[in-house]
């Protein structure tokens, strides 16, 4: 367990220093693109599928951001007010009222569909269980403790998340671990439950290290294993009290996410210096834009490099301006061939 935590540890030391060479200015814009991947991630979790502009434009407002506004709507505000609350005011103590309020901003308009749900009270009487497979042999994947005993349950719950924050025996990541495997198996509310879960870790988590939580989006890696979350909270809630599987794997995920945060600044970086280098080199409007797509990298770029007649689609423009400015682009230097030729010839940008 230690290897791992100072793992961890230290991956959180990297991102907030290749955090620092980026400066103050994006900032706020960076705390904004990673709360609102939260949000979206998961809700995503739960097969639900946001209107991203509309959270974004809730949250600038909430940060300060300026920008283009977005029509927000209720459900927009409620999920960033949760997320705001949950970072911005993570020292505030946590109460059953809290969790209340954050379940009422969960679900801030009536839905018929919803009728069955209790709004920010604790859920009703019938047996909370996750179930799967044929109605009459339902297979029951998980089963929360009984209704008349969830109040004192969840005190307890909340009077441990307060008391351990200062509680210097105990790793904080490892608390943050244990904060999201209890409160998603007291299961409290009739629904939201996995949403608050993760809005909870996420306040634990800044709680922690309240610089780096604005750099990395935990709700995205738990979405890359999807599968594997349910699966590991299965295994270590129908299991023994020992959760140490479910912390290993919290901490793996944690350490995932940090890896894509630092990736993502490594590629802002180098499409910095990139342009410190090439900016004034007289690029046409068509390689400048190409260039970025490959810069940006992720879903949007081309990380095995791009071809000529990928270059003509993004560009718009015909195959033998295209062959015109691949060539243009590697005598300036911007591009180098990658191993191959003919047809299959593709180009990368030089970052070093």
């Amino acid at each position: 367990m230690q290897p791992r935590l100072r793992a961890v540890r230290q991956k959180q030391g990297e991102l907030l220093g290749r955090a620092g060479v980026l400066g103050d200015g994006d900032q706020p814009e960076q705390e904004l693109d990673t709360l609102l991947a939260n949000i979206v991630s998961s809700s995503s979790i739960e097969n639900e599928t946001l209107d991203a502009a509309s959270v974004r434009s809730s949250l600038a407002r909430r940060l300060g951001v300026a920008g283009t506004q977005y029509p927000v709507t209720a459900r927009s505000e409620g999920l960033a007010r949760i997320m705001f609350d949950a970072i911005h005011h993570r020292r505030e103590p946590l109460s059953c009222a809290r969790l209340c309020q954050w379940h009422e901003w969960l679900f801030p308009e009536p839905n018929t569909l919803l009728s069955h749900i209790n709004v920010g009270a604790l859920r009703g009487e019938a047996p909370m269980q996750v179930v799967s497979g044929r109605l009459d042999r339902p297979t029951v994947h998980f089963e929360a403790p009984p209704r008349d005993t969830l109040p004192a349950l969840l005190d307890g719950f909340v009077d441990w998340f307060n008391h351990s924050a200062d509680d210097a025996t105990l790793d904080p990541l490892l608390r943050a671990a244990i904060t999201h495997f209890w409160f998603v198996t007291l299961h409290p509310f009739d629904d939201g439950n996995g949403r608050l879960t993760r809005a909870l870790t996420d306040m634990a988590l800044a709680q922690t290290d309240d610089r780096s939580i604005r750099l990395y989006a935990m709700s995205v890696a738990i979405l890359e294993r999807r599968g594997d979350y349910y699966r590991v909270l299965e295994q270590s809630q129908r299991g023994t009290p020992d959760i140490t599987v479910w912390v290993l794997w919290f901490l793996d995920t944690l350490e995932a996410a940090l890896d894509a945060s630092i990736e993502c600044i490594d590629r802002t970086l180098g499409k910095t210096r990139f342009w410190q280098r090439f900016g004034d080199a007289g690029l046409s409007p068509e390689q400048i834009k190409v260039l970025n797509r490959l810069l940006d990298g992720g879903a949007r770029g081309f990380e095995n490099g791009i071809s000529a007649s990928q270059y003509q689609k993004v560009a718009k423009v015909s195959k033998a301006t295209a062959t015109r400015h691949l060539s243009d682009l590697v005598a300036r230097g911007c591009l180098v061939k990658l191993p191959g030729g003919g047809r299959s010839t593709r180009y990368a940008a030089v970052l070093s």
